[in-house]
């Protein structure tokens, strides 16, 4: 009661879910995204205020914000969701199925996953047309657009979807790792029919290739990448043999550890920005449906990471331009990890 919500009323939940207003009167800021939240039908904004009043007490003192100006100003908020936040309901659309109009409302209320994958204006609102989960930053991390924009060598199936939302692994792209981890962690309390709900409605947004074109191109993009044709002769080259080779090229010898994806096909190689393959590289990924990707941080050096990236980009990612600015890339990751 003291220090959160116990002794807040269901209208002074709801005023906060959809109105970003405390119960104070004080605005609060989007970073908890009641824009998003504002969209979630009446029945289960009631079924979530019961749920929470059920749980034991916790006394748990917030640390203060330390927001610089103008920021520091809660009253600018006021204007802000004059401007940003339509305190509307999905609308159902009868043209789709009950499954498809299910996934939109998760994904557009509840699973709030344009926070992440939608860009930003100016003034921290998320896009909405066509960059609509077209792609954003979260938490340093390039969170890839969710569209047919995707920069993945294979457009996102349903049934690619569903693996990755409920194991937090697609063949066909990677890993979830950074911020997406703990959501796919958290996902698993959904119901399988919730999670192929979101799957059908995102796999909606891209174009899916026929089976056979699918599977084509991943031979394709696999091929291209195969380590029969390219030989290590030059220093990137064995770097990458000593590093990675072990994990993600069968057949270069026996696996010491979990076969990881092919590289080709990872999403992060694909990408404008290095910087979600640096983090890997450097930090490594922990727990997940593959088991663990060790960081090599501290066995190599800033100039071996950067030629890793170079090779990498170039071998698995032949279509994509060079990356730029390696080196004060790998200097600003390590700093700020």
């Amino acid at each position: 009661v003291e220090t959160g919500i116990g002794g807040w009323s269901y209208p002074a939940f709801e005023r906060a879910m959809r109105k970003g207003i405390h119960r104070d009167g004080t605005n609060l800021y989007p970073a908890f995204p009641y824009p998003s939240f504002a969209r979630t039908s009446e029945e289960d904004l009631q079924a979530l205020y019961a749920y929470l009043m059920a749980q034991p007490p916790v006394r748990q003192e917030n640390e203060r914000s330390r927001l610089t100006f103008p920021f520091n100003l809660r009253p600018l908020m006021a204007g802000w969701n004059l401007l940003f936040n339509r305190d509307a309901t999905i609308p159902l659309d009868p043209s789709r199925s009950a499954e498809w109009n299910r996934g939109r409302y998760l994904v557009d209320g509840l699973g709030h996953c344009g926070a992440c994958h939608s860009p930003r204006n100016l003034f921290g609102a998320e896009k909405g047309g066509a960059a609509y989960l077209a792609g954003g930053v979260a938490e340093g991390w390039d969170a890839p657009a969710l569209t047919k924009l995707s920069a993945a060598p294979m457009p996102w199936s349903e049934d690619s979807l569903f693996a990755y939302l409920r194991t937090g692994a697609s063949p066909d792209h990677g890993v979830a790792a950074g911020p997406m981890a703990p959501v796919v962690a958290e996902l698993k309390a959904l119901p399988d029919s919730d999670i192929r709900a979101m799957a059908v409605y995102l796999a909606s947004l891209n174009q899916p290739l026929p089976a056979a074109q699918a599977a084509a191109r991943r031979e394709a993009v696999v091929a291209a990448g195969a380590s029969d044709t390219h030989a290590p002769t030059s220093t990137e080259a064995r770097l990458f043999d000593g590093a990675c080779a072990v994990c993600h090229e069968p057949g270069r010898g026996p696996l010491l550890f979990n076969q990881g994806p092919p590289l080709g096909l990872n999403t992060n190689l694909h990408l404008d920005r290095p910087d979600n393959f640096l983090r890997v590289v450097l930090h490594g990924i922990e727990h997940t449906v593959h088991g663990a990707m060790p960081g090599f941080g501290n066995a190599l050096d800033d100039q071996q990471i950067v030629a890793l990236a170079r090779y990498a980009r170039g071998r698995f990612a032949p279509d994509k331009a060079p990356w730029t600015n390696l080196e004060e890339s790998v200097r600003r990751l390590r700093a700020t990890h």
